[in-house]
This record gives C-alpha cells, sequence and structure tokens, in this order.
C-alpha cells in the first residue's frame, strides 16, 4: 500500500487514502456517465478526510444509499459512498500525481444494478 493524497479543485477538500499504486477504476452509472466520473473503491478505514468537512455537501437520489459527496465551492467531487460498497469511494482524478503506477478500467452497469451486483466478480 503507499499513500495517495488528493483533494477538490479549490483545495478546501483535502484527503489521503492508504491502496495499491495499481488502481482498479470502475466507470460506472447514469450520473457518473454524465459526470464523466470514475472511481476505484477503498475501505473506508484506509480513507482520511484532512480538511474541508465544513465545505462538503451531499447528493443522493433513487435508493439514498449512494452518497454523492462534493465541493461546495468548486463543485468537484473528489470522493463518495457508494450503493455498490457503502464503505468508501475515491475518484482516481482527484490524485495528487506521482503516486499511481498503473490504471485499469472495467464497465460497471449501474443502470441495471441488481443485475450487474450479480454479475460482478470484484466490485465488492
Amino acid at each position: 500500500l503507499v499513500k495517495h493524497t488528493g483533494g477538490c479543485h479549490c483545495g478546501a477538500v483535502r484527503f489521503q487514502v492508504r491502496c495499491s499504486p495499481d488502481l482498479h477504476v470502475f466507470h460506472c452509472c447514469s450520473i457518473c456517465t454524465k459526470k464523466q466520473n470514475h472511481h476505484f473503491i477503498v475501505p473506508k478505514n484506509n480513507f482520511t478526510l484532512l480538511q474541508g468537512l465544513d465545505n462538503l455537501t451531499t447528493y443522493t437520489f433513487n435508493t439514498h444509499v449512494a452518497k454523492h459527496t462534493f465541493c461546495k465551492i468548486c463543485g468537484v467531487q473528489s470522493f463518495y459512498t457508494p450503493r455498490s460498497n457503502p464503505d468508501g469511494y475515491v475518484a482516481p482524478h482527484c490524485l495528487d500525481p506521482g503516486t499511481v503506477r498503473s490504471v485499469t478500467e472495467e464497465n460497471f452497469c449501474g443502470e441495471k444494478w441488481e443485475e450487474s451486483m450479480q454479475a460482478h466478480k470484484s466490485i465488492r
């Protein structure tokens, strides 16, 4: 595991995450497609919010399990809690450069969530 740091565009929100330098990134559902958001899963205990709690706001829809957290100032979603893994998440495009060695990308059809979760082997 390595320590990655990252945050939003304006710098109000900063975080640290410990995970592999080789990221497994998912392309997902309707909202993520519209935002061009890709994400990778990390356990909540490997994630630390360093600053910006007061600058975060959250959007939910449908089952309201997923928590789309973003900066109130610049609007960037640096991380969020997904329905598939309500244990933590980070957006790879919000990591600071220098600690990611490789990125493997995989599609997950969030629009057919129940069916996709049953068929998918590695998202949990």
